[in-house]
C-alpha cells in the first residue's frame, strides 16, 4: 500500500483487509480483576466513522480539533476520527491540576484556535471550566465516548500535502508550537521506522509513552495501525505508579517493539533493587528503543545485569533520534558500547580519542540515517563540516514537516537552513552532533550548552557527574545565568522517601566542590530542591530554560541552597 494518497486511505485499507484483527490491547489502569480490552480493526474503524460523521457534519473538515482524552482507546478514536474527517487533529494531555500544565493546554488553544474539543465524559466538566477559566468557552466540548447518532460519514478528499495534525513541541528550550506533520509526512517516517527497527504485520508493538507526545503518537499507536499490527497499550500513570507493570506487559502479552526514554528505564532499575522482580520473560522482546533524551550508558548497563535473569538480552537496546519536526524517526541503531571520547576535547567540539589520565565521556551512538539526509553545520556561517567534528544537526527529507502552524517566521528560520555552498531546505534541529563513519552521535542541545572562559560545557555532563556525589540524589539540571560573568546555577532533587535528615550544608558544598574539581567552573549558586521540581518534557527532556526562568523569578522553593553575592545581587535586580 505504498501508493496510498493519504493516511486515511491507507488506514481504511488495513481495516478492510484483516478486519477482525486485534488493533489495541487496552490494559486496565489498576491492578486487580480487571482484564485487558481488545479492540479489532472493525470496531476501532466503525467507532472512527461514527465520531468522523458528527465532526464533518458540524464543518470540522480541515479545521482543528483539540483531543484531551485519559483514555487509550478513545484517544485512538478520537484521532482516527479527525483523519477520517478530513480534521486536523491537535493533541494535548487532559487537565492534570498543575498551572503550568493548564497554561500549556490554554497556550495550545490560542495558538491552533480549535472548532471543537473532544475528551472523556468524566474530564468534561474540568475541560470546559479550563476553557472559560482562560477565555476559550466559546469552544464546544464533546464527551466522545457518548458521541450522538450524526450524519453519515464521506471519506474526504486528502492529498500527501494535507495537514494530518498539529503536534506540539515539547518546548524543552522555548515555548511549544505546532508543528504541521502532512499525510505524506507521515507515510514517509512510517517507512523509516519499519525499515529501521524491522517491523512488519506480525510484530507485537506497544508500551506507556502518552499519546500527545509524538514518540508515544507516531511509535506506540499510529506505528501498529500503519503496519496492521497489534499494539498493547497501558497508560502512564500506571507506569509510573509500578514501573515493572510494563516489564510485565511485555512479558505477559510477548511484545517484540517497545520503547521509553533514558528515565524510563532507569525507573524500571530502581523498582528492581527495591522489591523482589515478578515472574518475567522478556526473551522475546527483541527490540528495546530508548530515545527521546541523552542516553546514558550507566542506565543500559544497569538495566541489562537486571532483567538478563529475565531473558533480556542486551542485544535489543536500541537508540533512537529523532523529533517532532522530523515527524518522529531520524535515525536509529544497535546502542553498543558506547564511544569513549576525550571529553577537553569535545569541549572544543570535536569526537577525539581519550587521552590518559584525562576526563573522557561515553557516547552511545544514535545510528545510521534512513529516510532523509542528514549534515553537520557550524554555528557561525553555515559551514558543512566534515567527520568527527561537532555542529548542529541539520536534516531533510519526506519526514520533515513544512513548518509552524502560523509561524512563518520562525518556521523560515528553523527549517529553511541554508549551508554556505548552497544547499537548502534543511531542517536546523537545534541538537548538536557529529558524524563519524556514517554513524550519528548526539552531544547535546545548541540552547543548554554551557559557554565559560571560551569553553563549551554540557549540562548532562555535570548533572551525571554530580549523581555520584551521594545516592540521595534523583534529577538534577544545570544552566548558567549570565551576569559580569557567566555563572552556573545547580539544581538538585533529592530522592522521594529520604528523610532530609542529612547535613544539607555539606551535600550543597560536596556538589560545589565537584563541579569546581571536574569542570573548573565557578558555581554561582547550588540548590537542593524536593522530588518532582525539575521541570520535565512529555519525553523526559530537562527542561533547563524553563528552570532558568524559574530561578530568576525565585519561584523555586529550596531545602537549602547557596547562592554567591554577585548572584544575589542579580537576582535581586531581576526581581524588582
Amino acid at each position: 500500500m505504498t501508493g496510498t494518497r493519504n493516511f486515511t486511505e491507507h488506514i481504511l485499507a488495513r481495516a478492510a483487509e484483516t478486519p477482525d484483527r486485534e488493533a489495541l490491547v487496552v490494559l486496565p489502569d489498576r491492578e486487580g480483576p480487571a482484564q485487558p480490552t481488545p479492540f479489532s480493526y472493525r470496531a476501532l474503524d466503525a467507532a472512527a466513522k461514527r465520531l468522523a460523521g458528527w465532526l464533518q457534519d458540524r464543518g470540522a473538515a480541515g479545521e482543528r480539533v483539540l483531543i484531551l482524552h485519559a483514555s487509550r482507546r478513545q484517544f485512538a478514536v478520537s484521532f482516527l476520527a479527525c483523519l477520517y474527517a478530513g480534521a486536523i487533529a491537535v493533541p494535548s494531555a487532559p487537565p492534570g491540576g498543575r498551572r503550568h500544565h493548564e497554561a500549556r493546554i490554554a497556550g495550545i488553544v490560542k495558538d491552533a484556535t480549535p472548532c471543537v474539543a473532544l475528551t472523556d465524559a468524566a474530564a468534561a466538566p474540568d475541560v470546559s471550566r479550563l476553557l472559560a477559566q482562560y477565555g476559550y468557552g466559546h469552544i464546544p466540548c464533546l464527551a466522545a465516548d457518548v458521541v450522538p447518532q450524526s450524519a453519515p460519514w464521506h471519506e474526504p478528499d486528502l492529498d500527501r500535502d494535507s495537514i494530518a495534525f498539529l503536534q506540539y513541541t515539547s518546548g524543552s528550550t522555548r515555548d511549544p508550537r505546532g508543528v504541521m506533520v502532512t499525510h505524506g509526512n507521515l507515510l514517509a517516517n512510517q517507512l523509516t521506522i519499519s525499515q529501521n527497527l524491522g517491523t512488519t504485520s506480525e510484530s507485537v508493538l506497544g508500551g506507556w509513552l502518552p499519546f500527545h507526545h509524538d514518540m508515544g503518537l507516531v511509535g506506540q499507536l499510529l506505528h501498529p495501525l500503519w503496519l496492521g499490527a497489534t499494539s498493547v497499550l497501558l497508560s502512564p500513570e500506571s507506569f509510573v505508579r509500578r514501573p515493572t507493570r510494563w516489564l510485565e506487559a511485555i512479558s505477559r502479552h510477548r511484545i517484540s517493539v517497545s520503547g521509553a526514554p533514558d528515565f524510563g528505564y532507569e525507573l524500571c532499575v530502581r523498582a528492581a533493587e527495591r522489591a523482589p522482580l515478578p515472574e518475567l520473560d522478556l526473551s522475546g522482546w527483541t527490540t528495546a528503543v530508548s530515545g527521546g533524551e541523552p542516553i546514558r550508558p550507566e542506565t543500559l548497563r544497569d538495566f541489562s545485569a537486571a532483567f538478563a535473569p529475565s531473558g533480556f538480552r542486551s542485544e535489543a537496546l536500541t537508540s533512537g533520534y529523532g523529533l517532532a519536526e522530523a515527524t518522529l524517526l531520524v535515525a536509529s541503531g544497535p546502542c553498543g558500547p558506547g564511544r569513549e571520547v576525550d571529553a577537553t576535547a569535545l569541549e572544543q567540539r570535536g569526537l577525539c580519542p581519550p587521552q590518559a589520565d584525562l576526563p573522557t565521556r561515553s557516547l552511545i551512538p544514535s545510528g545510521t540515517v534512513a529516510g532523509t539526509g542528514i549534515l553537520i553545520v557550524g554555528h557561525d556561517r553555515g559551514q558543512v563540516l566534515p567527520d568527527g567534528e561537532v555542529g548542529e544537526i541539520w536534516v531533510r527529507g519526506d519526514s520533515v514537516a513544512p513548518g509552524y502552524w502560523r509561524r512563518p517566521g520562525e518556521s523560515a528560520q528553523t527549517f529553511g537552513g541554508c549551508t554556505a555552498d548552497g544547499r537548502r531546505g534543511f531542517l536546523r534541529t537545534g541538537d548538536l552532533g557529529a558524524v563519524e563513519d556514517g554513524v550519528l552521535y548526539v552531544t547535546g542541545r545548541v540552547k543548554d550548552m554551557i559557554v565559560v572562559t571560551g569553553r563549551n560545557l554540557y549540562p548532562q555532563d555535570m548533572e551525571q557527574m554530580v549523581q555520584q556525589v551521594s545516592t540521595l540524589f534523583g534529577s538534577a539540571s544545570a544552566f548558567s545565568v549570565r551576569g559580569e560573568d557567566e555563572r552556573v546555577v545547580f539544581v538538585q532533587e533529592l530522592r522521594a522517601r529520604s528523610q532530609y535528615n542529612v547535613d544539607l550544608a555539606e551535600l550543597t558544598a560536596a556538589v560545589e566542590r565537584c563541579l569546581h574539581r571536574e569542570f573548573e567552573v565557578k558555581v554561582g549558586a547550588v540548590l537542593l530542591v524536593r522530588p518532582g521540581t525539575v521541570r520535565r518534557t512529555t519525553s523526559g527532556k530537562v527542561e533547563r530554560a524553563a528552570m532558568r526562568r524559574l530561578f530568576l523569578r525565585g519561584e523555586l522553593p529550596a531545602l537549602h541552597q547557596t547562592i554567591k553575592p554577585e548572584l544575589d545581587a542579580l537576582l535581586a535586580g531581576s526581581r524588582r
